[in-house]
């Protein structure tokens, strides 16, 4: 049973970056499509950037523009967002997700429906 556990969140300042990590137990890592989410206080949890099983072309929700980047190191079981230029609507919990339920899938997944593992969350707070 695969599990997901990350890390790296924090206070900043606007403009400033953060990198977030994603830690995976399980022999089947490379073979799920990952995704970040992240929830703001009183909204839905919302996509953020995927990524699918080889590493191939991630995408990203429109509001990134550019400003974070989404990668993986399947040997070790890891998913990284690299985020710059951060601003203060950023701030929120940030979860990373696996879909375990169609391995070597190369599907763009974009809502919460389409993962099925979750992590426990890492704050991010961006001040103004």
């Amino acid at each position: 049973q695969v599990q997901l556990v990350e890390s790296g969140g924090g206070l900043v300042q606007a403009g400033g970056s953060l990198r977030l990590s994603c830690a995976a137990s399980g022999r089947s890592f490379s073979a799920y499509h990952m995704g970040w989410f992240r929830q703001a206080p009183g909204k839905e949890r919302e996509f953020v950037a995927g990524i699918n099983w080889s590493g191939g072309i991630p995408y990203y929700a429109d509001f990134v523009q550019g400003r974070f980047t989404i990668s993986r190191d399947n040997p070790k079981r890891t998913m990284d967002l690299e985020m710059n230029s951060l601003k203060p609507e950023d701030t929120a919990v940030y979860y990373c997700a696996a879909d375990k339920n169609f391995p070597l899938s190369s599907r763009n997944l974009f809502t919460v429906s389409d993962y099925d593992v979750w992590g426990q969350g890492t704050q991010v707070t961006v001040s103004s």
